[in-house]
């Protein structure tokens, strides 16, 4: 390695004024930048700014005449005490006395640490007496931890020999009480991230399996075995050379990313955020083309903190055994091959594994047989590990293990936890090459939180739990629908293959049928079945795309669909693998609005397949029947009805079609009590309907309507998710919308009559109100969107053109569409609006001025009028 900048040590105390340290310091984080960018091992460059910086303090103290007091010390501790200093990392010190300070040398230690801060560097300082010491980390663990692994940097070596006395490990945290307050601080900050490594942007020195996690380890040996290495602790049998070989591979690949993260950001911020990856993966030399690098550079970190996961559970229990003396558990047979530890299973040959490949499936069989078994024990664990990695070939080649994965995945109790322990312990990976490719793999979007195994293994475990009497509240239908499949392990299979081939270019849902038919063959399943799971792995996406993004009102849409499905036990499994897919896709994607969708897709879809395609609906008998049961309702309600025939003779068939009779009721009670008819009637539903909630407008029809209705509704931070736009036959909008929170919820109750009031006033102003104008959020700065217009085939829609819309989620988005629609003159009859993290995917039905299909002519005009609104911000 190329020798460090000039360092501290050679210039005297009166050398180092401000300046000169300043200097100092800038070409030193100057050259660690360049000798990373060549290659250089991260870990001695880490040791270097720790020895430059040990050398610093050392010449500061002297400056301020701190070495001249005889019982003073001044102590690295934390990161700093271990020798680990990144780019930005802060710097951990101890101001070390044996007795109090007086004024005077109070003075002087503030003089030194003001110097720090003038140097801008990251100080976190304590002085403290060695009792004080004690005192403080005998109440808090992480206090009592930065004692263990402090390191005398300068000044009084008796004082630092006497706070190494007084917290020796027979005085001071002994090694039982210490391994326990330490786990149970991992266990409360793994809880503080959900307990997964999963993290779109991850923290990667505390999210699970990250630095932390190491440290852990690291400070457990430290107390027990007086370890000051990892490497120790293969001298006491508690590593292996391979897996202490692992666990190095792994710090050092996150000491690479931290570093570089600190060179990008100039700050000691160990959270890998979005605006930051790009420059990330660079730094560390990841290539390819978009966002390729950063979904390289991801799936790495996300294989590595996996690995470290495993690697921290197998030894934190096996300092349990060794340290709390919990080896006598209570044993129990499970079978010849296999016994109960507690709840934790354990193998009775530590050779079988290598032996017999298929009992690794056998173990995780009588997991899932077993449901009080919570986990699998140490040695097993280990035994496991290394059986997997010297497999010849994968599981799924052999005929035993093919037959034991069905079994599996038959046994009800699979998916309480032998399947997220596969995942876990990667025998997933080594069962079938498919998924060996999709784990860490990550996509850079806000949609998507987690990697494609994650996220396959959270559908896997949606899927499973809907037979759970406890789901029958949050998801009902799947809960009926699941405990009545004959065969739902083709629902665990549809699942297992949705996203397989996620990553390999392609169509995904293509491929990854492809891969699932001959899967199903290759395990024995007949042809019908395979050919079902193939199916529903194909089309996935298609029960979603339609619910969310078509008007499934229209007879047209739910035929079109029917017949895509073809009957009900596809219709069962897909609605149920839909719902699993969307509620594992991320934490906040899921909400009633969605689950009404779904619900009102199947029924209409199940009620369409069991009249029969050839067998269209009659419209003008739905007309009268949702007439009937309105008029019904009205005169349950005693709203009055003498005007009504009237009032509906006014409204388009259509409208009737459209709306359900608790709709119709609602709105023409409002109406027909509205005694201003050239003012806007402006409700919101009291109890949410369809998920969310409704927002009713009738008004005399002006010009762009509906972008003025958008930009109110930005004002006032709510989302639109639908809408039906009508006018009635004497020039009355009927405007009809779906509004959330932006967290997904319906309106809150408080809310409500401030929003009428706002939006009728809105409404009624000669001012049209302006969405606002908000500079995009940190994430989304870091996309590119360009605007997409498609208008679909006009032959699934002969009364009027369908057109889809892609493009960035910006603030006035739909405000700034509507007026376009306003300025062209053409007639907005509903919209779809869907936001798929960055990025939106609406829908919208129109008409021309003369109320027929758009032209080509005019859907060309259309189509560019849009991208430069949208591309370079117009204003409405």
């Amino acid at each position: 390695m190329e020798a460090s900048p000039l360092a501290p040590a050679l210039l005297s105390p009166d050398e180092l004024t401000l300046v000169r340290c300043r200097d100092m310091l800038g070409q030193l984080q100057d050259w660690l930048e360049q000798r990373f960018q060549s290659g250089d091992d991260v870990t001695e460059l880490v040791c270097t700014r720790s020895q430059h910086m040990d050398q610093l303090l050392t010449g500061l103290w002297a400056r301020h005449g701190l070495h001249q007091q005889p019982d003073l010390a001044l102590v690295a501790v934390g990161g700093y005490g271990r020798g680990e200093l990144h780019p930005c990392s802060d710097i951990d010190l101890l101001i070390l006395s044996r007795h109090a300070l007086d004024e005077a040398l109070i003075e002087r230690v503030s003089d030194f640490v003001t110097q720090l801060w003038d140097l801008r560097l990251e100080v976190g300082h304590s002085v403290r007496s060695v009792a004080e010491c004690v005192a403080q980390g005998e109440q808090d663990i992480t206090v009592a931890t930065n004692l263990i692994e402090a390191r005398l940097i300068t000044g009084c070596y008796h004082t630092f020999a006497a706070l190494t006395q007084a917290t020796a490990p027979d005085k001071f945290w002994p090694s039982q009480a210490f391994f326990e307050a330490k786990r149970q601080e991992q266990e409360l900050r793994h809880r503080q991230f959900r307990d997964t490594s999963y993290k779109l942007e991850p923290d990667i020195k505390n999210s699970p399996g990250g630095l932390r996690d190491i440290q852990t380890i690291s400070w457990v040996a430290r107390r027990h075995f007086g370890a000051t290495t990892l490497g120790e602790m293969v001298s006491h049998g508690f590593l292996s050379e391979a897996e202490f070989a692992e666990l190095q591979d792994c710090q050092t690949f996150l000491w690479k990313l931290r570093f570089a993260l600190h060179t990008v950001t100039r700050r000691p911020d160990n959270r890998l955020l979005f605006d930051r990856q790009r420059a990330v993966a660079a730094a560390l030399g990841f290539a390819g083309e978009g966002n390729e690098s950063i979904e390289h550079m991801m799936k790495r970190y996300y294989q590595t903190v996996r690995r470290v996961a495993e690697l921290n559970e197998l030894l934190l229990q096996l300092f349990d055994e060794a340290i709390l003396g919990h080896i006598a558990m209570d044993v129990k047979s499970l079978t010849p091959e296999f016994r109960l530890r507690g709840r934790l299973i354990d193998v009775v040959d530590p050779e079988l594994f290598m032996r017999e490949p298929a009992a690794m499936l056998r173990l995780f069989y009588q997991i899932a047989v077993h449901g009080q078994i919570a986990g699998i024990y140490s040695t097993t664990l280990r035994e496991l590990r290394d059986a997997r990695r010297r497999l010849p070939g994968f599981l799924c080649e052999r005929a035993d293990c093919r037959r034991l994965f069905m079994m599996l995945l038959r046994h009800p109790g699979s998916g309480r936890l032998a399947l997220t322990l596969m995942h876990r312990y990667g025998i997933l990976a080594a069962y079938f090459p498919q998924w060996n490719k999709i784990v860490g793999q990550m996509q850079f979007d806000m949609f998507h939180a987690y990697p494609v195994d994650e996220h396959t293994h959270r559908v896997l475990k949606n899927i499973a739990r809907f037979r759970d009497a406890d789901r029958r509240r949050s998801h009902p239908l799947c809960h009926e629908i699941s405990n009545r499949l004959r065969k739902p392990e083709l629902l665990l299979l549809a699942g297992l293959f949705h996203d397989i081939a996620k990553g390999r270019g392609g169509d995904h849902s293509t491929l990854g049928a492809d891969d699932a038919l001959a899967f199903c063959l290759d395990h024995d399943l007949d042809r019908s079945d395979a050919r079902l799971v193939a199916w529903l792995v194909r089309w996935h996406l298609l029960m979603s795309v339609t619910a969310q993004r078509r008007d499934i009102h229209d007879p047209d849409v739910i035929r079109e669909f029917a017949t895509q499905v073809r009957d009900e036990l596809r219709l069962d499994f897909l609605y149920c693998l839909t719902v699993a897919d969307i509620c594992a896709t991320n934490d906040g994607l899921w909400n009633d609005w969605k689950g009404s969708l779904l619900r009102e897709l199947y029924f209409a879809t199940q009620k369409a397949l069991r009249r029969g395609l050839e067998n269209p609906p009659d419209l003008r008998l739905r007309i009268r029947e949702n007439q009937q049961q309105a008029r019904r309702l009205l005169e349950h309600m005693n709203s009055p009805t003498e005007h009504l025939k009237t009032l509906w003779s006014r409204l388009p068939a259509d409208y009737f079609l459209r709306h359900s009779p608790e709709q119709i009721a609602w709105h023409s009670s409002h109406i027909l009590a509205h005694d201003d008819p050239h003012r806007p009637l402006v409700q919101i539903s009291q109890q949410p309907g369809r998920g969310g909630s409704e927002l009713f407008i009738y008004s005399p029809d002006s010009p762009n309507l509906f972008g003025r209705v958008a930009a109110a509704l930005d004002q006032k931070n709510l989302n639109i998710h639908d809408a039906q736009i009508m006018t009635s036959k004497d020039g009355y909008a009927l405007d009809t919308f779906i509004v959330l929170e932006p967290d997904g919820q319906p309106v809150s109750g408080d809310r409500l009559n401030e929003l009428c009031s706002g939006l009728s006033l809105a409404l009624n102003s000669r001012t049209p109100p302006v969405a606002r104008l908000r500079p995009p959020s940190r994430r989304h700065r870091e996309f590119h969107v360009p605007t997409q217009v498609h208008f679909l085939d006009p032959a699934r829609s002969s009364k009027r053109t369908l057109m889809e819309v892609i493009a960035l989620d910006t603030p006035g988005l739909l405000a700034r569409i509507g007026a376009v629609f306003s300025r062209q003159g053409l007639n907005l009859h509903a919209a779809k609006i869907t936001t798929i993290g960055e990025r939106v995917e609406d829908f919208f039905s129109l008409t021309n001025s003369d109320d027929r299909p758009l032209t080509e002519q005019e859907c060309t005009r259309l189509r560019e009028k849009l991208a430069d609104e949208l591309n370079h911000g117009g204003k409405i």
